[in-house]
């Protein structure tokens, strides 16, 4: 077996790869043997047909294993002299196409080898970390916030116009063409206005009504609308406002604690603490992790694999587009321009995972069973009522495996250096941390 390079040009690889006829010859006969104490033949007893008979009969299937497996072989041991680790699947083809028995095997193997990834003193990274204590203020806000959720309202004095957020109690007949149409009719229906519960429209035009007023509704169904017989036609709903009602938040007391599970509003305003000290940490980390991998962005220089490079850029193009084009939700669609700005956003993720992919693997950084379970019963609770189907759905997907371990992992591996780099804290409002998460989403 020969392996000759033909290619050493960056991180791209070529090597010709000989297996000859005497080698594979050789495994044939090997496995054949192998098999032959078990092979039963009309004539024969077990164990006892001769190995020419066995080749006629079993030669072509065996020797087309042995090729494959040769070829493999070839690989695994080029791999292990050379430490090459291949960034995508090597891309392997035989190069006598008009190969026949008792010839040579001659084979083409093309890759990108990762890099080496260079190591860095975390110590030298300086980072500030954003603090917000929890103040009266806050917690008095969220609590006033809960209270007015709680959608209590009641009636507004005589003649009083309604406004956006507040409740019209309204009697309507829809029509289309002048005839009423099924499901187009109700009586005493409490609508918020502002919700944007009813199509768009319709609760704009009852902004300013009055208790006793009769307003025309003139709309336009959506082309999307559900019922196929209404969609895009216009119509009009007949109304008349028999209340109009202003939000009226509940009292911040023990009642209101309460309705939100617990017993006396002491420990709701315990649990509203939590609740706010947790997001913003959250906000906190997500501010140091982006200063951090802006660091190491800076910090840390290799070649990239192009490949690798390519599909991170094509995949951004195609995000973004979609983002930008909402209603188109399949990929039917025109070839999506990669621009400059895509390829410097992929050489970043690209670097970035490289470089948290090898420092975890280093420092044998995994992620726990029971930390993927919890996480996976997260992504469950967004599917009420069909949390066991994405359960098993998962378990049995391994990409979707992978699209949940691999943030569990990175941020694993952001803790790991965190816990090494100059972190120190900075006391802000929590005006200024949004402000500064705002500036990082514009980036």
């Amino acid at each position: 077996m020969q392996v000759t390079e033909t290619l050493n040009e960056g991180l791209k690889r070529g090597y010709n790869i000989t297996v000859t006829a005497a080698e594979l010859d050789a495994k044939v006969n090997a496995k054949l043997a192998e098999a032959q104490p078990e092979v039963e033949m009309k004539g024969f007893r077990k164990g006892k047909v001769p190995m020419a008979l066995l080749k006629k009969q079993f030669g072509p299937r065996i020797l087309g294993e042995a090729m494959q497996e040769s070829i493999d072989e070839a690989m695994r041991k080029h791999f292990e002299e050379t430490g090459d680790r291949p960034a995508v699947q090597p891309e392997v083809k035989m190069t006598n196409e008009d190969w026949k028995e008792g010839d040579d095997i001659e084979v083409s193997m093309t890759y990108e080898t990762l890099p080496e990834i260079p190591e860095i003193d975390f110590r030298e990274i300086k980072l500030e970390k954003p603090v917000v204590p929890v103040s009266d203020a806050d917690i008095d806000e969220a609590l006033e916030n809960l209270a007015a959720s709680t959608n209590n309202f009641e009636d507004r004095a005589e003649g009083e116009a309604a406004e956006s957020g507040d409740q019209v109690v309204i009697d309507f007949v829809g029509k289309v063409d002048g005839e009423p149409f099924e499901g187009g009719a109700a009586e005493d229906y409490p609508l918020v206005l502002g919700s944007n519960s009813f199509i768009p429209g319709f609760e704009d035009q009852l902004t300013g009504a009055k208790a006793g007023d009769k307003v025309d509704v003139k709309v336009t169904f959506p082309q999307e609308y559900g019922a196929e017989d209404l969609a895009g036609k216009d119509a009009v709903f007949e109304c008349t406002v028999k209340a109009v009602k202003a939000p009226k938040p509940s009292p911040v007391d023990d009642e209101l604690a309460k309705q939100f599970g617990v017993e006396s509003l002491e420990e709701l305003r315990k649990q509203v603490a939590e609740r706010l000290e947790a997001e913003y940490s959250e906000a906190a980390r997500t501010v140091v992790k982006r200063h951090l991998m802006d660091a190491l962005d800076e910090a840390v220089k290799f070649d990239l694999p192009p490949s690798m490079v390519d599909a991170e850029a094509q995949q951004i193009a195609h995000q973004l587009w979609h983002e930008e084009n909402p209603e188109v939700q399949d990929h039917n669609h025109g070839e999506v321009e990669v621009t400059d700005e895509h390829r410097k956003l992929a050489e970043r993720r690209v670097r970035l995972g490289l470089f948290l992919a090898e420092l975890g693997s280093k420092n044998e950084i995994v992620v726990t069973d029971a930390e993927m379970q919890q996480a996976i019963m997260r992504q469950a609770q967004q599917y009420p009522g069909q949390e066991r189907e994405f359960f098993e759905f998962v378990q049995k997907n391994e990409q979707a495996l992978q699209q949940i371990r691999a943030p569990l992992f990175e941020d694993k591996v952001v803790d790991y250096i965190l816990e090494l780099a100059d972190v120190t804290e900075k006391e802000v409002t929590k005006e200024e941390l949004q402000k500064t998460l705002e500036e990082l989403n514009d980036d």
